[in-house]
């Protein structure tokens, strides 16, 4: 039998390292460039995927069985393209929830305490210019938190932020009329006219590119603030952009971005009152063993024959 071959687009946690090579040989991507994914390709019998596959990846691996997204957004993956040549494709399913959903209060409290500006202002400018900021922050118990996308990220916002900090909160999600218990289902366009915090966490879609537009950020407070742990395209960067310098809004904190990475030159870091991270919401020690391990589990299964636990594409099994 042929040794088999799994090739990791990064490098994952020690853990999942130790189960694979118990069953296959890996080969570590240089960079993620498209070219250099399809020529390491050839060969290999599955991939783990974080960062983007080309759509044509399969056509450059016709011994590929398996491919493995190291969390949840399958955006990574061109799975109608794997389903076709047959190729299982599984993902993680809760694996970074409480990571990201941990993040998204970390932004709301950046944004709306600032303890960090505390920080350096009293180093920088002295205790009285560092004191003088107090008075200008907000307390979110009493808030209204609208939550677009309440799937398993949204619904753990949502428990955080009704029984954490007992503010009301309000959602959307593609499946009406099924969201958790002390979600009130609403309107999207309500949710921009009533929240004071936007938290986009749903799937790029069609349907959602572009959702968050001029027309929308015109709906929402000035003392509103929006959070993007969703994915880049779902904003319009251009009318955010606009929106924080014209004061229409509060403030954003975006973990997703139209480019990653986010280029060095782009205008989007001049806005004011923004918070900035490089795609980091899902990853801690934590979420990155959890996710690391689980999909080297889901590769060995594929490689043995065996269904993964969470197959998206299951018509493929037993083709």
């Amino acid at each position: 039998m042929a040794e088999e071959v799994v090739l990791l687009t990064n490098p994952i946690h020690g853990d999942g390292v130790a189960i694979l090579e118990r069953h296959a040989r890996l080969i570590v991507a240089p960079d993620t460039k498209a070219d250099t994914l399809r020529q390491l390709a050839r060969g290999v019998s599955g991939i783990i995927v974080r960062a983007q596959l080309p759509d044509d990846i399969a056509d450059h691996a016709p011994g590929l069985k398996g491919i493995v997204r190291h969390g949840v957004g399958l955006d990574f993956i061109p799975v109608p393209q794997a389903t076709a040549k047959g190729i299982v494709v599984a993902n993680l399913p809760g694996s970074n929830t409480n990571a990201v959903a941990e993040y998204v209060f970390a932004a709301i409290l950046d944004l709306r305490r600032g303890a960090a500006v505390f920080d350096r202002d009293l180093r920088d400018a002295g205790w009285d210019r560092s004191r003088s900021r107090a008075e200008k922050t907000t307390e979110i118990s009493p808030d209204t938190l609208g939550i677009i996308g309440v799937g398993a990220i949204g619904s753990r916002v949502a428990q955080i932020a009704g029984n954490g900090f007992g503010m009301r909160v309000i959602g959307t999600s593609r499946r009406t009329g099924n969201l958790p218990a002390g979600v009130q289902e609403v309107e999207l366009d309500r949710i921009f006219e009533e929240a004071d915090v936007v938290v986009l966490s749903c799937t790029l879609t069609d349907e959602t590119r572009g959702l968050v537009d001029a027309r929308r950020l015109a709906l929402m407070k000035p003392t509103a603030v929006l959070i993007n742990v969703s994915r880049g395209a779902v904003i319009e960067t251009s009318s955010l952009r606009d929106a924080l310098i014209t004061g229409q809004i509060a403030g954003a904190a975006l973990d997703v971005h139209d480019l990653h990475p986010l280029p060095q030159d782009d205008p989007i870091y001049s806005c004011p009152n923004l918070m900035l991270s490089p795609h980091v919401a899902a990853i801690t020690a934590t979420s990155s063993r959890v996710m690391s391990t689980g999909a080297a589990e889901e590769m060995c299964r594929i490689l043995a024959g065996e269904p993964p636990l969470n197959c998206v594409n299951p018509e493929v099994l037993g083709s």
